[in-house]
């Protein structure tokens, strides 16, 4: 049921409303379909134009295709046509290449032919002249043959006369003439080796002493004797008392530690040091001067400034060898051998310091090696360590040249450096000319003046020593030692001894001399031969 007052009673406005609505939707129904059919008809147009722009692309590039075939097959028709006519050409050349070729090499065939033909006749006109030489030859063969047994015939009837004349056989003759011939010969011989040996010493000795006067004059050092004895200054005399000490303790162990001598005198202000062994004195020396100026002076001091001492000397030996080693120019010495070589600055030879001994040795021995083109550091080497067995000399027994060389062998140097040491007093047999040359330098530095020293009774002795020597060959006249010892001049009897058996005297005078006499450096042994001709005019 409806109510009536509930009820919506239409309104004429409402149809209105409803018809406008209505007719506005036609109207938006009509333009959406007029939009989708436009949109479809500009699609489909849109297509058509597309496709009628490809199509006409299409044809574009089909024709562009042809014609570039059409192009391509113009220029390989004209490549192919320009190939061919390269292709005649090339043919043609090298046609005409071979028929010049074929031409040079029938010219040369024919130069060829040519020449074979000339060295055929050459030959045949050899063979025809080589012919005729045999035939000449066989001659003249003939013709030396019969003169041959005709002058074999004469020489045995002449040999057969002389044999009837002088009384010998053919061999006899032969054995008689051999023997003066070579009687001759060995005279004529004789002369010629006195003359070479003459001459090659003559040389010898003015090159030697050209190089060895310039070996010392590039070397200069200054020599001061070593003594026995050491003086040290002390502040006063009253010093005196205080290192004798109460009865006489302090000297006592100053001498026992030092292994010296120590002479308090009437000096004044000084107290000698006496001993024979360098390194003691100079032990005794600087500990005396540490005790002194310390003020302390009583044996247990003593003794630990005694070791001190000794400690720091062989420090300072080690400094001064490897100092040395470093001016000498050489490296690579072992640290032993480098100690050893610094206990010879306390080491003396004929009141020569054995250190600066060899530090000059090796100066000059390098010297003489640049000069004669040798090894220098090889020369300097064994120059330096020549005296390194005077260092355990007075521990070991044997000569100190051979306990050197077993010292460097030990320690790893060369062969030839161990030769050289061994060898600088000819002990054994040199190996290599640096030997020599040490020798030679080791002979220099220890011959120059000042360098070493000799009391004077010791020196008078070894002179005559030296001229006894020498008096007591046959047909010695007189002998006179000059040059303080380093030359010995011998006058000989000419009517006993001739100039072989004078040359001969020298070098048995030699021998004897090194057997029989110690002595520094080297002595020149000079034979002296006069004839004199004496005749009176009346």
């Amino acid at each position: 049921m409806t109510c009536s007052c509930c009820q919506i009673v239409p309104h004429e406005n409402d149809d209105a409303v409803t018809k406008g609505v209505n007719t506005i939707l036609t109207d938006v129904a009509v333009y959406i379909m007029a939009g989708i059919l436009g949109a479809v008809a500009g699609i489909a147009i849109n297509e058509v134009l597309r496709r009628r722009s490809l199509g006409s692309r299409r044809s574009q590039a089909e024709e562009q295709a042809r014609a570039l075939v059409q192009g391509a097959g113009r220029e390989a028709d004209n490549l192919v046509r320009e190939a061919k006519l390269e292709a005649k050409d090339l043919l043609l050349q090298a046609r005409t290449e071979l028929e010049k070729e074929q031409k040079e090499k029938r010219s040369e065939l024919g130069s060829l032919e040519h020449r074979l033909l000339q060295r055929e006749e050459n030959l045949e006109r050899k063979t025809g002249a080589a012919e005729k030489r045999d035939l000449a030859l066989a001659k003249r063969e003939e013709t030396l043959g019969a003169r041959e047994a005709a002058s074999e015939q004469a020489i045995k009837e002449h040999r057969q006369a002389l044999e009837r004349i002088t009384g010998l056989t053919v061999e006899e003759a032969k054995r008689q003439l051999v023997s003066e011939i070579e009687s001759e010969a060995r005279f004529a011989a004789a002369g010629a080796a006195k003359r070479i040996v003459d001459e090659a010493r003559e040389n010898a000795e003015r090159e030697a002493r050209e190089i060895i006067a310039r070996s010392i004059q590039r070397v200069t050092r200054d020599y001061v004797a070593e003594a026995t004895i050491s003086v040290v200054p002390i502040p006063n005399d009253a010093m005196k008392g205080r290192i004798i000490g109460r009865e006489g303790r302090n000297i006592r162990a100053i001498e026992a530690a030092t292994g010296i001598d120590l002479i308090i005198d009437e000096t004044p202000e000084a107290v000698v040091i006496s001993g024979f062994d360098p390194l003691r004195r100079e032990v005794a020396k600087v500990s005396l001067e540490r005790l002194m100026h310390d003020g302390r002076i009583h044996p247990t001091r003593i003794e630990e400034i005694v070791e001190k001492v000794k400690t720091d000397l062989d420090k300072l030996m080690v400094e001064e060898a490897e100092k040395i080693i470093y001016e000498v120019g050489l490296s690579g010495v072992q640290p032993e051998l480098v100690k050893l070589l610094g206990r010879l600055k306390y080491r003396t030879s004929y009141g020569q310091n054995n250190l600066y001994h060899a530090r000059e040795a090796a100066f000059i021995c390098g010297t003489m090696a640049a000069e004669l083109g040798l090894d220098v550091k090889l020369a300097k080497r064994g120059a330096l360590l020549h005296d390194i067995g005077k260092a355990v000399s007075q521990e070991e027994e044997g000569p100190h040249a051979l306990l050197g060389a077993d010292l460097a062998k030990r320690y790893g140097e060369s062969l030839k450096v161990v030769n050289a040491i061994a060898a600088h007093h000819e002990q054994v047999e040199p190996i290599c000319v640096e030997t020599v040359l040490v020798a030679s330098s080791e002979a220099l530095s220890a011959a120059r003046p000042g360098a070493r020293r000799e009391a004077l009774e010791s020196y008078v002795k070894r002179l005559e020593k030296l001229e006894s020597l020498a008096s007591g060959f046959r047909g010695v006249q007189k002998a006179y030692a000059i040059q303080a010892g380093r030359e010995i001049r011998v006058i000989v009897r000419q009517d006993e001894l001739d100039d072989d058996e004078s040359s001969k005297l020298a070098r048995e005078l030699v021998k004897k001399i090194e057997q029989d006499l110690t002595y520094p450096g080297q002595i020149k042994v000079t034979v002296i031969r006069e004839s004199r001709f004496v005749d009176i005019a009346k």
